[in-house]
């Protein structure tokens, strides 16, 4: 019988008789035998990476709140999926385009809403990227190197740390990588088939999170046309083209849904001041990432006046930004490996078309050199845990590098040396930069770099320079294994998720938020909380200390609703366990975010959560029902996460992630109100961003306590005294005032707008 008419046998037979096996059959059994043919190296990163994953990720909790809840909205309702809808009542959208929390929302629905069903698929995500690289790393290098790539990426800090939380990042991760492995295979026969499924992997990454995935593309158009692996460069452009519409319609499909749809029958797009997608990609999500708004909370990470070129939770700007204080712990380690290896293998092949490495080392190295020199300048929106992007290109140039050591001959040979010294030096740089504790490593190091490049530069025996390679390499990742282990000793939740020892939230380490001279003071180090301008120690210190901080620059007063629970004009607060004169105690739940961002019902950064929100419910409840607005998503984002039981009151937000993002029309919100998908708001002064003038809802809040009526609030019977973003609340009203806008609203008032959408629409 030939093969085919085996494979058209039927699948089933008559009880008792025996049957060819079928298509379906044949299937499984080439199924069975792929993974049997697997590597085992393979199974050994699969098995590392879904450890490190997934090791008691329940302790993430909800990890970034803003997002689980969006999810919950999502997983609810079609339309709420569709337009990802932030709230349940589908008013306002997220600041992120949805595939990444499609991902999630399809993984409630199915398991139901849970911190496993969203956190267990991103964790997946990031054992399919180590795969991924590498294979993308072996097929040119080999076995050694792919399993160097592999393991530098399993292992590198920020890489668990964002596949153990729900930012879209993780999904963004494995596209980019995904699209350079489909490029290496079309190196290897030109197909344009592989050159699509790249142009589609960019496409769903700008799905996932917009001008973020495009910095692949100079580097893949280059290589592919650069060495036309069809033979011709016209051809090569032509295959580009096709790569190029795939891309476009994959990654514009979602946005002109949006586009097309009437603003009345969509919610708002966040993030926007004229409700247009298109603003957002070329915005708020475009340039206002490198050179417009300012980082962080509510504009806070611009320098003294919001354009000092800084970025708190970046760190200064700069050459030598990805292996300082803030961004060295997370990923720094091994970049001076993968720059070596860059350069060598650059200068080994000659980039000549024929040699297989030439495709793969100028798509690779073009996109970790973009990405690298992106995030080093960057002065806009930026955050330490956007290096995760950059991690699988500088893990692969890691392989690369042990490759290109190993192989090196003749002439060739002295430039060994350089290279070692750049990775070694790389290393301690970032060692003393993160004042980790490891500087007793500093002469392992050097020793075993002049003991790796004696035996690279004189011997031959292939397996003696194959173990001086590769040791090498073993004592650069010691310390980032470490720290990629200790990150499993603590919650990675909150805003801000970072790899390492806690004392890393928020990006710390010296110089960042984190901790040393400059920043918020690590862990059981001392800080002073009761000198006025002053920087307290966070948990396990001390309320007083000999050590002072200075006082924020004017223009760094963090405004209204964007202050931590206790906060008052020019300092931050004790933090949880510690006492400070004047403050509240706030509630956190987890690393990573301000204490009181995220802790309770609301209990977010817009300043109108917690206790306030409560009664609001309450309110609402006791006068005919009706969804209550709020200023800040992150404000309702406990609420929506926890649900108002019985209660057909559900929780909106009109201004954005904390409230200065969205400048909602008037107009609009007096046809929402007029709908009946608002009734309630509860007001509140968010002045303006003293980093880039952001207004925010401010004047939307404006028009509301001038056109609508106000209650006061009922008692949700908490104490409000304990209540660390109620606290935030009292102290986020003076702050209005010191930065130019007049204090309009009551804090012991919710404004009911029913009837009023007429006197708003004239407002």
């Amino acid at each position: 019988m030939s093969a085919m008419d085996t494979s058209a046998t039927p699948t089933t037979a008559p009880l008792g008789e025996k049957t060819e096996p079928g298509r379906f059959r044949n299937g499984t059994r080439r199924v069975a035998a792929a993974f049997t043919r697997v590597r085992p190296e393979v199974w050994v990163l699969v098995a590392l990476s879904a450890v490190l994953n997934l090791w008691a990720i329940d302790q993430n909790g909800w990890a970034n709140e803003y997002y689980s809840a969006a999810v919950k909205s999502m997983s609810g309702s079609w339309h709420n999926f569709l337009f990802n809808s932030f709230d349940q009542a589908g008013v306002m959208t997220l600041d992120k385009p949805p595939l990444a929390f499609w991902v999630q929302a399809l993984s409630v629905r199915v398991f139901g809403f849970s911190s496993a069903a969203i956190l267990i698929p991103q964790a997946l995500m990031g054992v399919a990227s180590t795969v991924l690289v590498y294979d993308l790393t072996r097929r040119v290098f080999g076995r050694v190197a792919g399993s160097t790539a592999g393991l530098v990426f399993a292992l590198t800090p920020i890489t668990v740390a964002i596949f153990r939380h729900n930012n879209p990042d993780a999904l963004l991760t494995l596209l980019s990588v995904a699209a350079l492995w489909f490029v290496v295979r079309g190196f290897e026969d030109g197909r344009t088939r592989w050159l699509l499924l790249a142009g589609l992997m960019v496409g769903l990454g700008f799905e996932t999170k917009m001008s973020a995935a495009l910095m692949l593309l100079p580097a893949l158009a280059l290589a592919w046309i650069w060495v036309a692996p069809g033979g011709s460069r016209l051809r090569a452009f032509w295959q580009l083209l096709g790569a190029g519409a795939v891309m476009s319609v994959a990654a514009l499909a979602w946005p002109v849904l949006v586009w097309l749809t009437p603003e009345g029958s969509r919610p708002w797009v966040s993030g926007t001041s004229d409700n247009s997608i298109w603003s957002l990609i070329t915005n708020y999500n475009g340039v206002g990432r490198v050179s417009g708004q300012a980082g962080g909370p509510g504009g806070m990470g611009g320098g003294p006046g919001g354009g000092g070129g800084i970025s708190v939770f970046g760190g200064d700007t700069g050459l030598f930004r990805l292996i300082g204080s803030t961004l060295g712990g997370q990923i720094g380690w091994m970049l001076g490996l993968s720059v070596a290896g860059g350069a060598l293998v650059a200068i080994q092949s000659r980039l000549r078309r024929n040699d297989p490495r030439t495709g793969w080392v100028i798509a690779t190295g073009g996109i970790f050199l973009t990405i690298a020199v992106v995030f080093s300048f960057a002065s806009g929106i930026f955050h330490p845990y956007y290096v995760a992007q950059l991690a699988p290109f500088a893990a692969a140039l890691c392989g690369a590098a042990v490759a290109g050591l190993i192989s090196v001959k003749g002439n060739l040979r002295p430039l060994t040396i350089p290279a070692i010294a750049l990775a070694v030096v790389g290393e301690i740089v970032v060692i003393f930069n993160t004042d980790s504790g490891y500087g007793w490593l500093v002469p392992i190091l050097i020793g075993s770099g002049i003991a790796a490049a004696v035996v690279l530069a004189r011997f031959d025996d292939q397996r003696l320079r194959t173990f001086a390679a590769c040791g090498l390499t073993g004592v650069l990742m010691i310390v980032p294994a470490i720290w990629s282990v200790q990150t499993l000793g603590h919650a990675t939740s909150g805003t801000f998720p970072a790899g390492g020892p806690s004392s890393q939230s928020m990006g710390g380490g010296p110089g960042g938020m984190g901790g040393g001279p400059g920043g918020m003071g690590m862990p059981g180090q001392s800080g002073s909380s009761s000198t006025q301008g002053g920087f307290p120690g966070m948990p396990g210190s001390s309320g007083s200390s000999s050590q002072s901080f200075p006082t924020p620059p004017t223009g760094m007063t963090p405004p209204t609703g964007m202050a931590p629970p206790g906060m008052g004009t020019g300092n931050f607060p004790a933090m949880p366990g510690q006492s400070a004169s004047g403050s509240g105690t706030g509630s956190s739940s987890g690393t990573g975010s301000f204490p009181g961002m995220t802790g309770g019902p609301g209990g977010g950064m817009g300043g109108d959560g917690g206790q306030d929100l409560s009664s609001a419910i309450a309110t609402a409840e006791a006068n005919g029902g009706g969804n209550v607005a709020v200023s800040g998503q992150q404000t309702a984002s406990g609420s929506i996460i926890e649900g108002t039981g019985d209660s057909d009151v559900e929780i909106v937000a009109l201004g954005g992630f904390s409230g200065r993002e969205s400048e909602v029309d008037v107009g609009w919100l007096a046809e929402r109100v007029k709908d009946g998908e608002v009734r309630w708001v509860l007001a509140s002064d968010q002045g303006t961003s003293p980093a880039d003038g952001r207004v925010g809802s401010s004047e939307l809040m404006t028009a509301v306590t001038q056109a609508c009526e106000p209650v006061q609030l009922e008692s949700s019977g908490t104490d409000s005294t304990t209540t660390g973003a109620s606290a935030g609340q009292q102290s986020g009203t003076a702050s209005a005032s010191s930065n130019g806008t007049d204090s309009t609203t009551d804090s012991n008032v919710i404004y009911d707008c029913a009837g009023k959408a007429s006197a708003l629409a004239a407002q």
